[in-house]
């Protein structure tokens, strides 16, 4: 085999291959005698069908998978021998062997520019100081107080107040028909937190236990439910029971229910919990701002545009998702999809300009990506998705997404690396960001009677995008007759 390399851009190589006759035929040879094991043809015992026969017999399928074959393992040494690594997926230009005759075919891929790296290490860098306030900590104590709050039925028949739990069932009716969706039985509710329409809590602070009552309401344009948003509709409720919550005072007890051996404990583990992602997120911060910093002083260099695309590609299912968890689509945006992926084409740009630098910075140190780096990745996606390990695993070598996620931890370790170089000054947060840093609490459903939906929502888990492969094969292999 011999082959010549052909520069079409910077980021685009062509390479044409010649194959000699006695390589074709070699190939040819071993796919004849791979079927022989196995061919099964009326008057011969199996493996002992004369190789005529079986070129015969499967010729369609013989020279199919010997071309694949050769092309794929020639790939592979070439690509191996080049030390180049496509940044995406290969295009193979080639027909089929002929027995006796010299074989050529290009193959074509976009590779990573070469880049010429600036000074990375000792650069100066501010990462803000993680900090905890004790109000903080008096805050977790409140919920973990109010989650051990028992719940007592008041005897006084009167309506109920912000802050008392209603047990209720209701519906909303349309044309006098129920409304699919907005309805439920002995649904539990604190009045006073939101947790459904305004409106809705003022019908039932109207009633007392065994009342029932009406009133009209339009759901806002935001409503959860879609189908239902800027819609009115007649909501009936029954009351049947209005509880207290009582709060026990803080104590080992409590504490313990919480899963700590007690009340010190509790509060020591809460401020290091804070603390440590705190110090995480600011970071990870700085990460980012010393990152922007290098590549802002890089000179521009041309970007593989299938490396574009898809991050464009991972932008659009991103933006897709957060709407579908809003029951929308990407068409309440009143915009075209070409327009949305030209919005998100500067942001693209520059994620993968990052990549290549970090990348290069990766091939510059020598950095590696162990077997095991990568199970232990995988270990923790299944974890976190709750997918069975093997079955996520099959999905990433079936999708070639393993390459992708073998550059992506390179690029973690680089950036790790120029961290760790860099000369880090911690500085104080700035005062008004402290409540803006709390880690973030889940929000309570604002719609009781799309509290179900939401937690289906919840539920529901989004596969992490990952950079598509480089395919390394020729086009698949033809079925056998």
């Amino acid at each position: 085999m011999e082959y010549k390399v052909e520069e079409i851009s910077p980021v685009k190589r062509k390479i044409m291959v010649e194959v000699p006759v006695e390589e074709v035929n070699a190939a040819l040879t071993a796919t004849i005698a791979m079927y022989r094991m196995q061919a099964d043809v009326k008057g011969f015992r199996k493996g002992k069908v004369p190789s005529s026969v079986v070129e015969a017999k499967y010729r369609k399928q013989v020279y199919g998978e010997a071309t694949t074959d050769l092309i794929n393992y020639q790939i592979n040494e070439i690509l191996s021998g080049l030390s180049m690594q496509p940044m995406s997926r290969i295009d193979v230009d080639a027909k089929e062997l002929v027995r006796d005759e010299a074989f050529s075919y290009t193959i074509a891929f976009e590779v990573a520019p070469k880049l010429d790296l600036p000074e990375y290490k000792g650069l100066k860098v501010d990462e803000v100081r993680a900090t905890v306030d004790d109000a903080e900590i008096l805050e977790v104590e409140k919920r973990i107080l109010e989650n051990n709050a028992e719940v007592k039925v008041i005897e006084d028949v009167r309506p109920p107040k912000d802050g008392e739990v209603v047990s209720v069932s209701f519906g909303a009716y349309r044309d006098g028909e129920i409304v699919e969706g907005i309805k439920a039985e002995n649904f539990d509710m604190v009045l006073g937190q939101k947790q459904a329409l305004p409106e809705f809590e003022d019908l039932l602070k109207t009633l007392t236990s065994g009342e029932s009552g009406e009133t009209d309401i339009t759901f806002p344009e935001d409503f959860i439910n879609a189908n239902l948003a800027g819609q009115s509709v007649t909501m009936k409720a029954r009351l049947h029971a209005v509880k207290e919550r009582i709060t026990p005072e803080m104590s080992d007890d409590v504490a313990r229910k919480a899963g700590f051996k007690d009340v010190e404990t509790m509060r020591s583990g809460i401020r290091e919990s804070y603390l440590s992602q705190r110090k995480q997120m600011h970071k990870s911060a700085a990460q980012s701002q010393l990152l922007a910093t290098i590549i802002e002083g890089i000179s521009d260099f041309p970007l593989p545009p299938s490396m574009v695309e898809d991050r464009i590609d991972r932008l659009v299912q991103d933006l897709e998702y957060r709407l579908d968890r809003q029951g929308k689509g990407l068409q309440s945006l009143g915009k075209t999809p070409q327009q949305i992926r030209d919005e998100f084409k500067d942001e693209a740009e520059r994620t993968v300009k990052t990549e290549i630098f970090l990348l290069a910075v990766a091939a510059e140190e020598g950095l590696d990506i162990s077997s095991e780096e990568i199970e232990s990745t995988l270990t923790q996606l299944a974890m976190q998705t709750r997918q069975p390990l093997h079955e996520l695993k099959k999905y990433y070598e079936d999708n070639n997404l393993i390459v992708p996620l073998k550059d992506r931890l390179l690029c973690d370790k680089a950036s790790e690396l120029i961290y760790d170089a860099a000369e880090v000054t911690e500085i104080d947060p700035p005062a008004a960001s402290q409540a803006e840093e709390k880690p973030a609490k889940k929000a309570p459903a604002k719609k009781a009677a799309a509290k179900k939906d939401a937690d289906a929502d919840e539920a529901s888990v989004k596969k992490a995008p990952a950079k598509k492969a480089p395919a390394k094969k020729a086009p698949a292999k033809k079925e056998e007759n």
